[in-house]
């Protein structure tokens, strides 16, 4: 498969972020974090605009609406 090179610049603080979820996730490269968050962005907003609602549970286990886009 024919693979494209992106090459972009990110402030300090995303790059510390980048790097937090590559330790995070044993991640092998910066590229595999990029994909896998993209796999999961692409997924939540599948979901989403089926109608689908997502939920977080707060510490005394109540049922929370999670809103992940405004």
């Amino acid at each position: 498969m024919p693979k494209n090179r992106v090459q972009f610049d990110l402030p300090p603080r995303s790059v510390e972020r980048l790097n937090a979820l590559k330790l995070k996730t044993e991640a092998s490269s910066y590229a595999e974090v990029v994909k896998n968050a993209l796999r999961l962005y692409e997924a939540l907003i599948e979901e989403t605009e089926s109608g689908k609602q997502f939920f977080v549970r707060d510490e005394n286990g109540a049922m929370i609406p999670y809103r992940l886009f405004l």
